[in-house]
């Protein structure tokens, strides 16, 4: 009877070493920098850092966002255990100034790879009005701002932050949308993958690899937006979320937002009389609102003023209900809406 009892002990335990093998495989690398078989465990803030990470890291990472899909990342809380897996990375990205609860975190975690994608490029102000002009900061010099760890020159960043007023809602600071400007975001991947280069050194040539391949992708989408927006029937564009300054510099666009660089904050009934009147002389066809905030105000606008409403989505998350499945494909259906509101098809 003990014979019979053990061989299903036996089996069952069998199976629980090879289910916890499949698990592991599933979720290790053999070929994993330290030797000891675990990928890199990344801890991205938000969606745009996410897709950095595990696009550049590849199969050397695994990657966790603090964000979950369809939750808006401004107003992020993290649970006790997101602030437990942070002090656990191996290597954390994000985006200062963007999600305070998430810089408060990282700065008490005690991580060691730490890269504010920030420090990586030039941030800039933006209000609710932003004309397209190209202020020429794209020198090499000006972004190479990482050490070892990705944050060479923290202390001068530091002032820099402070004196920009960092925080995403404040009125004149420093605009973090970086993302939505291909080619600030490409600057932002390259300074990624040189410390996941230096972090990682064992798997240094992928990186590489990979960040060349992502930056020639970015360099591809910035020539479809050139050439897509080229000669407008009108250069501005309204929206509800004023997340598209780098967009709109970068390619000779006006943004005006219906409120600030916050994306609930209500506009005041003197901005909403003033959007009608610019709607009018120059010419604006569409009000733009996003995947993750209300439409209301957008709605409300745009019957008011007889114009059309859109989708112009600023890439905080991706949902079932953003129309692409990554960072590329969004862009490339915001690029169509921008064509189709300005008049360029």
């Amino acid at each position: 009877m003990n014979v019979r009892r053990l061989i299903p002990t036996t089996a069952v335990a069998g199976a629980v070493v090879l289910g916890l093998t499949a698990l592991s495989a599933c979720s290790t690398s053999d070929a994993a920098d330290g030797g000891n078989g675990d990928k890199l465990k990344v801890t991205a803030s938000f969606y745009p850092m996410q897709f950095l990470a595990e696009r550049i890291g590849g199969e050397h990472v695994t990657v966790t966002s603090l964000t979950k899909p369809g939750v808006e990342p401004h107003d992020l809380e993290l649970t006790p255990r997101q602030i437990g897996s942070i002090s656990e990375s191996d290597y954390v990205l994000y985006l200062k100034g963007i999600q305070p609860a998430v810089d408060d975190a990282i700065k008490q975690s005690g991580v060691k790879n730490t890269v504010d994608a920030a420090t990586l490029t030039t941030l800039e102000n933006h209000g609710s009005e932003v004309s397209g002009h190209d202020h020429g900061h794209e020198d090499e010099e000006g972004h190479g701002h990482e050490d070892e760890h990705g944050h060479e020159g923290e202390e001068a960043h530091e002032e820099h932050s402070e004196g920009d007023g960092h925080n995403h809602g404040e009125e004149g600071g420093a605009d973090p949308h970086i993302w939505l400007d291909p080619v600030k975001y490409a600057e932002v991947a390259k300074g990624v993958g040189k410390s996941l280069e230096k972090t990682d050194p064992d798997h240094a040539a992928d990186y590489k690899k990979n960040t060349d391949a992502l930056v020639a992708e970015l360099g591809e989408l910035n020539t479809a937006f050139e050439t897509g927006l080229k000669n407008p029937a009108t250069k501005t564009f309204i929206t509800t979320h004023s997340a598209f300054g780098y967009l709109a510099e970068r390619y000779g666009l006006t943004q005006q937002g219906i409120a600030g660089i916050d994306p609930e904050a209500e506009p005041s009934p003197a901005r909403i009389q003033e959007i009608h009147t610019i709607a009018e002389k120059e010419k604006a066809t569409t009000v733009f609102f996003e995947t993750l905030a209300s439409d209301r105000t957008a709605k409300t606008l745009a019957k008011d003023t007889g114009l059309k409403t859109g989708v112009l989505d600023p890439l905080e998350g991706i949902t079932e209900k953003s129309r692409g499945a990554d960072y590329i494909e969004v862009m490339e259906s915001n690029l169509a809406a921008l064509q189709k509101a300005l008049g360029t098809k």
